[in-house]
């Protein structure tokens, strides 16, 4: 029998969740599967996949029509729908979620991302998402924006798992990591239990490159001179990804070795888990499990789609290479500020926070306005 190389990677400390979730995989028993003998032990949603799976399948409509019975408004339909697929997903994890002391088993649903800029609305929904699905291992996701952190702070004060997500500069996840420790240090100072709260941050990947990579093309583009600088920008394409997450990895170590954080761990405290996001390769030059291979390594997640799942599970090289290479990954990221390559990574990260929002945000709408569309369709005339 072929070895799964998923299973393997377990082995190394990172756990494999899955970046997909729809009705279909539930009820076809395919995450059952996937939870019960292909190693996937965690699941993660968001408004794009939402929007793929609701969109143009019937699989809903039963649940729709019960909807517009019941008199409910479309965003309320919605959320029935999404809140019944994240509840059974819930279910078929908890098993994980029991077995793992709470460190896995968990299913990701997002706050609205058109209140990603609003601090009171994101805390409001990660209550109310948590009471209304009613379930320990939900983790509600909130954007790593200058108005998500706070809101990442309190709902972590008020014992709710949280996974910060839109990570993409190493600042934005030290400040991530600070509005989950802010959190617990309220919690223990209300004199409550912080050893049941689970978090993540969601550092994302191939979106770094495409955004480089696309820089380094222009700029080849217009015509270099010299081979050596051809040679220096293409010394950096497809790599700053992995070089970010690899520094990321260091500041992680730094914050759990701290005075601060032995004292919350002291008192059941759980770490804040990076989780690689962004998995799947853009660019078909690259090997397609790329993002898994390089960051292997403890204490660590790796969310992929289901075809990076089923790549990995077949040819990963699996070996802990996430503390590899970080020399080179430090002097990688200060050669974008010779002028030959001339890249400025804060404003890449802002960018790209700004577009993360957007991907989210013009699904999420796209899928209320075909909802709309499929409740007039199947409204009683």
């Amino acid at each position: 029998m072929a070895t799964n190389h998923l299973l393997e990677i377990k082995q190394h400390g990172q756990s494999i969740w899955m970046d997909n979730l729809n009705r279909e995989v539930i009820q076809s028993g395919e995450l059952k599967d996937l939870v019960e003998n292909q190693g996937v032990c965690g699941i993660t949603s968001n408004p794009a996949i939402f929007e793929k799976a609701i969109a143009n399948n019937a699989m809903y409509d039963a649940d729709i029509e019960a909807g517009i019975r019941a008199g409910l408004p479309t965003a309320k339909i919605y959320e029935s729908l999404v809140f019944t697929d994240i509840r059974n997903a819930c279910d078929i994890l908890r098993p994980v979620y029991e077995a793992s002391n709470r460190l896995d088993g968990y299913v990701s649903i997002e706050v609205p991302p058109t209140i990603a800029h609003d601090t009171e609305a994101s805390i409001a929904e990660a209550r109310r998402y948590f009471q209304e699905i009613g379930r320990e291992n939900l983790m509600v996701k909130i954007p790593g924006t200058v108005a998500g952190l706070p809101a990442v702070e309190q709902a972590i004060a008020e014992g709710i798992n949280i996974n910060t997500t839109l990570l993409f500069s190493v600042d934005s996840y030290i400040n991530t990591a600070e509005a989950y420790m802010c959190g617990l240090e309220k919690r223990v100072a209300q004199g409550q239990d912080i050893s049941k709260i689970a978090a993540v941050a969601s550092f994302f990947l191939s979106r770094i490159d495409s955004n480089v990579d696309g820089k380094i093309d222009a700029k080849m583009k217009r015509g270099i001179d010299d081979i050596s600088h051809e040679a220096k920008l293409q010394a950096v394409r497809g790599k700053v990804a992995i070089a970010n997450a690899k520094i990321a990895y260091q500041e992680y170590k730094k914050i759990i070795q701290s005075d601060r954080w032995q004292s919350l761990a002291a008192k059941g405290a759980k770490v804040q888990r990076l989780l690689w996001a962004s998995t799947s390769t853009k660019d078909p030059k690259y090997k397609d499990v790329m993002y898994v291979e390089e960051l292997i390594g403890p204490d660590t997640v790796n969310t992929l789609p289901p075809a990076t799942i089923a790549a990995c599970a077949d040819h990963c090289d699996v070996a802990s290479r996430l503390e590899t290479g970080v020399e080179e990954a430090y002097q990688l990221m200060e050669s974008l500020k010779d002028p030959d390559i001339n890249i400025d990574l804060n404003a890449v990260m802002e960018e790209l926070l700004v577009e993360g929002i957007d991907k989210f945000v013009k699904p999420y709408e796209s899928l209320m306005n075909s909802l709309e569309n499929k409740v007039k369709l199947l409204s009683p005339v």
